[in-house]
């Protein structure tokens, strides 16, 4: 809860005075042993915290999800396997698990979805990274479009697509190989481009690093480089990006 919704709350009578007064005042953090949960990172920029779940032991991992959605009423888990689910779901039954973004989730249902993100990839290898970009995105309250296999291979896939692309108030692209989509699209557009270089090639490719190199060398404008396969980092930079696109509308 931002400090604008609190306030609305407050007005509106959904929230009294106390409550409102207890909300303000509670730690900047919730010292668990093994994990400091970030409590007021909503206040501080937005959004909550989001769980890394990869290397997380079920145990922790449980307590960490029923924390924060004690919170927060709704929690986001990235990099989480099938048997974190499984383990999950025991207790959380409402837990949305996908397959292919590896995405672990709680969320609040009706979410309002503002504004446009378009989120492209130069293959069908790059979804899962491409997902992870998308679903956090909505998560955080984004209207998003997907624009799949659109690579340089067949530019005239691109072609057909660059209209829907630039209506979006920022692009993701997300390739691997040689990672040349990035650079097409920001030749093509006039928002901000945020290029995904993904660990998808044969050996040259260097598990991502060469597509990495290429984005990061476009002589495109407007192009910024996230990690490899960092589809998470691509889609929370989209949404700071939208909100200001969205702000600047009203």
């Amino acid at each position: 809860m931002e400090i604008k919704e609190a306030l609305e709350k407050v007005r509106s009578g959904e929230l009294s005075i106390e409550e409102a007064e207890n909300y303000f005042q509670k730690k900047p953090f919730e010292d668990m042993g093994y994990a400091k949960l970030d409590t007021c990172r909503e206040l501080r920029s937005g959004f909550p915290e989001v769980v890394y779940c990869s290397g997380k032991t079920d145990e922790h991992l449980l307590k960490i999800y029923e924390n924060l959605y004690q919170e927060n009423g709704e929690v986001l888990g990235t990099r989480a396997s099938k048997d974190q689910y499984e383990f999950l779901r025991n207790a959380l039954l409402q837990i949305q698990y996908d397959s292919v973004s590896h995405i672990l989730k709680i969320e609040k249902p009706g979410k309002k979805q503002r504004g446009l993100i378009a989120v492209c990839t130069a293959g069908t290898a790059d979804i899962p990274v491409a997902e992870e970009a998308a679903q956090t995105a909505e998560y955080f309250g984004n209207a998003v479009v997907r624009v799949y296999d659109v690579g340089v291979s067949g530019i005239h896939r691109l072609l057909a697509k660059t209209e829907e692309i630039r209506r979006a108030n920022c692009v993701v692209a997300v390739a691997g190989m040689e990672g040349a989509l990035a650079s097409v699209i920001g030749g093509l557009v006039d928002k901000p481009v945020i290029a995904v270089p993904t660990s998808v090639g044969y050996g040259a490719n260097m598990k991502g690093l060469s597509a990495l190199l290429t984005m990061i060398n476009s002589c495109a404008n407007g192009i910024a480089v996230v990690n490899i396969d960092n589809g998470y980092g691509a889609g929370y930079i989209a949404s700071q990006i939208n909100r200001l696109g969205v702000r600047s509308g009203e």
